[in-house]
């Protein structure tokens, strides 16, 4: 197994996005009730939100050893989560990693170029809604990226066309609304990551949430000091290095909350 996987702790994660992937499958197939697929969509929309927090961790650090295989977890997480193959590559850990002290060039800001804060709506929107230009423009400085990006972007676009075209309803309720309502999901709940942070300070930038529950269905999101200080550091080994810095983190930016 360690042959496959990178790190062992990837493989409950990746178990369970399969499994979901699977019954998402097997009810665009077998369900024609409009209103059971409605209802199940509504009922997964915070569940499969999670999953947002898992791409977002197998985006800064491959989670399988073969290229092949991770291209398909991408097409898993993307029918989940709205976001492609290097989507968040480009848009979050070569664009907003490097610019979140920068509020003029944060690919995730959260100032109006007038200088004032958005609020939670405005911001979850403008990052939804502009994150693949905003991917392609940081694809600019890193043209082989850029093109995995557009190749399977394409590529997954275009299977979810073709599962529309065939059965349009389940795919609708099963794909097209989950991977929209994950994609607006992924960008509210970073919003008080940073949000009216305005500082040079990385110990001073983020927000953490140290609530283990929230952890434990996030993989360790909530130590986002650490996250910003090491993210080439797999989301298993956060907490520990979050002990060795949390001297140097104002307490009032430690919290805890459920979600």
């Amino acid at each position: 197994m360690s042959a496959v996987f990178r790190y062992k702790e990837d493989r409950i994660p990746v178990l369970t996005l399969s499994l979901l992937t699977l019954l998402d499958v097997t009810l665009y197939f077998s369900v024609n009730e409009t209103w059971v697929l409605a209802l199940y969509w509504a009922a997964m929309i915070v569940p499969k939100g999670k999953a947002c927090a898992w791409n977002h961790h197998h985006q800064h650090l491959s989670t399988f050893r073969s290229g092949l295989l991770n291209r398909l977890l991408e097409f898993a997480y993307a029918l989940h989560t709205g976001a492609t193959t290097h989507l968040w590559h480009l848009h979050h850990v070569l664009g907003h990693h490097l610019n979140y002290l920068d509020q003029t060039r944060d690919e995730s800001r959260w100032r109006r170029n007038s200088g004032t804060t958005m609020g939670e709506v405005e911001y979850t929107l403008n990052v939804a809604f502009t994150s693949f230009y905003r991917a392609y423009r940081v694809g600019r400085r890193h043209p082989g990226a850029q093109q995995t990006f557009l190749t399977f972007s394409a590529l997954t676009f275009a299977v979810v066309g073709l599962l529309a075209w065939y059965r349009f309803l389940p795919a609708l309720l099963l794909f097209i609304l989950p991977m929209l309502s994950g994609l607006i999901l992924t960008s509210w709940a970073t919003y008080m990551h940073h949000s009216n942070l305005e500082t040079a300070d990385p110990f001073r930038a983020s927000r953490n949430n140290i609530n283990p529950w929230y952890n434990l269905f996030t993989g360790n999101l909530g130590y986002h000091t650490a996250h910003h200080y090491k993210q080439g550091v797999h989301w298993s080994r956060l907490p520990e290095l979050h002990e060795q810095i949390k001297d140097r983190i104002p307490p009032e930016l430690n919290q805890s909350a459920a979600f």
